[in-house]
């Protein structure tokens, strides 16, 4: 590409090289680090999935949290766990990532991570109307993180929800360069410390656009099933000239990989939405292609996303800091790759305003 050329929002310009994940476009698969996520779930906790993406090793893990305390949560989770993963910096004085080494890097990364989780299902908790904590003893029972999560913010950790919570976790650990990862190699490139970098990528994964869309999900959902005509629903909805959430992705033009497994766990799990998810998707499928019959529109990860959350009884609201707890695996490696590049991100724009002019004409 010449300098002259313009990409509007970066689209297909290659700006990083990754070891890290490998969405295949066509095959409709997704591979972390060489290894299909179909071989990972029901296989591996998603704790070990984080040591594979940031340490490549199965056998290694995100830590156990240290004992932490947060500023005043208010309950909305995103913006909680933004603002608390950048105060990380100042509460354990985190060293710039110009100035420490990738190991020390990676123990940072490996701290935050950990805490995370912890702030959405406390914040979760906020949320619920709650105003007690629940013991360290009792979080700290729970064998796998996800139980943890759920302990922490009901003080009980149903099979079924940890199952869901999981798959979920490990389905959306990790895809590339979206937004948020590339947020999180923009601040870690200017040497910013973990915190920094980990907290952009929060805040760019809470637009509707990239981390949210599972919330606007099981309300359309609810919409068709009181409908009770699918196929009119999303009829009307495409004449009316808006988008049916789910369908659609930039990389895959097969099925998403994702949304086969977490419709296969939506399944196993006995989900009270699955039926009509199904009818929904057959549904928007056969009229997006027959509307659109050159431009594949499959069903993507959010789709079914929201259905597999809906079983842990995650309400809408929380699911863009799920996607947060899940994706901290991916970011942190991108941080580690990107420290190691020693590359700072500085893409040029073109000028489109007018030209030189005097005050009298302002």
């Amino acid at each position: 590409m010449s300098s002259n050329d313009f990409s509007p929002g970066l689209e297909g310009v290659i700006a990083v090289e990754t070891e890290i994940a490998e969405p295949d476009r066509e095959g409709g698969q997704l591979r972390y680090r060489g290894i299909d996520i179909v071989d990972l779930v029901g296989r591996y906790p998603y704790e070990n999935v984080w040591g594979l993406l940031v340490d490549d090793d199965l056998h290694s893990a995100m830590p156990e949290p240290e004992p932490y305390e947060p500023a005043r949560l208010t309950g909305n989770a995103p913006s909680d766990l933004q603002a608390e993963t950048a105060r990380f910096s100042a509460v354990w004085k985190l060293g710039k990532l110009n100035e420490i080494s990738d190991e020390q890097a990676r123990e940072d990364l490996g701290r935050i991570s950990a805490q995370m989780m912890g702030i959405v299902a406390r914040s979760a908790r906020i949320a619920d109307g709650h105003t007690d904590e629940i013991p360290a003893d009792v979080v700290a029972a729970g064998k796998t993180a996800a139980e943890k999560f759920l302990l922490q913010w009901r003080g009980v950790a149903d099979p079924k929800a940890a199952k869901a919570i999981d798959t979920y976790w490990i389905c959306t650990a990790e895809h590339g360069l979206n937004a948020s990862t590339f947020a999180a190699r923009i601040t870690a490139s200017t040497g910013a410390d973990c915190g920094a970098a980990l907290s952009a990528a929060v805040g760019a994964l809470s637009g509707p656009l990239h981390g949210g869309a599972p919330a606007y999900v099981k309300p359309m959902l609810e919409e068709v099933a009181a409908m009770g005509d699918p196929a009119k629903w999303v009829s009307d909805t495409l004449d009316s000239g808006k988008r049916i959430m789910g369908f659609g992705h930039r990389i895959y033009r097969a099925e998403d990989p994702r949304s086969r497994l977490l419709k296969e766990t939506a399944r196993e799990l006995g989900s009270p939405q699955i039926e009509i998810a199904e009818e929904l998707e057959a549904a928007a499928l056969a009229e997006l292609e027959r509307r659109k019959p050159d431009r594949p529109l499959k069903t993507n990860v959010e789709y079914y996303s929201a259905v597999v959350l809906d079983i842990a009884e995650v309400p809408p609201p929380l699911a863009p800091a799920m996607f947060a707890c899940s994706r901290v695996a991916g970011w942190s490696a991108h941080i580690l790759e990107q420290k190691r590049t020693g590359k700072l991100f500085r893409p040029s724009a073109r000028y489109v305003g007018p030209g030189a002019r005097s005050l009298q004409e302002v």
